[in-house]
């Protein structure tokens, strides 16, 4: 079969959800809504614990990275599945292919290290209180951040530059809502089983490897909170904890469907609902569920909005 170079062609076409779906209009309706809601609630949560200096703490630190995060994975890959759809034009440059593969490994592994890190936080914070300054140190605290993102980094130029070295046949459509890893290799005429391997090594890794020490921080936790005397302390620890685990269920599930489950398991259509779910729902919803049961952060929200944003009310 004769192979082409996509450097010298014109890159791939991203055949996604919104151009198989069967109410494309209002699946892009949905979308767009989802992205917006996205940028405003994490740039308002962002904004909020910047500002407020009684969030200035490793739990609310770590969350802002969260944020972040969300607001830039799902700008990574939401305006242009919007713009391609409005547009009629899927067609994406080898570069800006590899750009968004990149990045989106990148913060996608980031975020997944940082759920871990959340979680071991959590569990100093409920198990050892008294040790907490010491062991979430803010110095502890931008050495995880730091990790997070150096690994993130490391492991998604590596991907992203072997996987681009695979000449592809000649179809250029790559039928997934953005340039992933899986769905590109599929345009190889070599045999890419070898490298399939590596990266459900890598999957076990990133994924499994933090979940495990997710469920075993909550099982500690779990076990701390039912000894609790005060049923108001056990009220609280739990609202928190709820609120990560459902991050934990929504963003580890579609990852793992996504990166753990075998080649063999996969289906076009399944695949790009699984990327809508952790691209573009879980980054619009994420927010939401961190804030709307903490009371430190609705706090700090009317006192942030009441400050900047709400006109003050002249003294009677």
């Amino acid at each position: 079969m004769e192979l082409w170079n996509a450097t010298l062609g014109s890159g791939f076409i991203l055949v996604g959800i919104l151009d198989g779906s069967g109410s494309p209009e209002l699946l892009c309706v949905t979308v767009t809504a989802l992205y917006t809601l996205a940028l405003a609630s994490n740039g308002l949560l962002l904004l909020v614990i910047t500002v407020d200096a009684r969030l200035h703490m490793p739990m609310y630190l770590l969350l802002r990275q969260l944020s972040l995060i969300d607001l830039l994975f799902t700008s990574v890959v939401t305006p242009k599945a919007v713009m391609d759809f409005l547009l009629r034009d899927n067609t994406i440059s080898f570069g800006g292919c590899a750009l968004q593969m990149a990045l989106a490994l990148m913060l996608g592994s980031a975020e997944d290290l940082l759920l871990a890190f959340m979680a071991y936080d959590r569990y100093v914070a409920i198990c050892h209180p008294l040790n907490y300054t010491i062991f979430m140190s803010p110095r502890i605290c931008w050495l995880i951040v730091a990790t997070s993102w150096i690994l993130a980094s490391l492991t998604a130029v590596g991907h992203t530059v072997y996987t681009m070295h695979f000449p592809f046949c000649m179809s250029q459509e790559i039928k997934h809502l953005l340039c992933e890893i899986l769905p590109l290799l599929r345009l190889s005429c070599v045999d890419t089983s070898q490298y399939e391997l590596m990266v459900y090594v890598t999957g076990v890794t990133f994924l499994l490897l933090p979940l495990s020490a997710i469920v075993t921080s909550y099982t500690l936790i779990l076990f701390t909170v039912l000894h609790m005397p005060s049923n108001e302390g056990k009220k609280k620890a739990l609202v928190t904890c709820l609120s990560h685990l459902t991050v934990v269920g929504m963003f580890y599930g579609a990852a793992t469907f996504m990166y753990v489950l075998p080649s063999s398991l996969h289906n076009t259509k399944q695949d790009n609902i699984t990327s809508v779910f952790y691209t573009i729902v879980t980054p619009a919803l994420n927010p939401l569920i961190y804030s709307l049961r903490n009371k430190e952060v609705i706090g700090a929200l009317r006192r942030v909005l009441g400050r900047y944003i709400l006109p003050a009310h002249p003294t009677l």
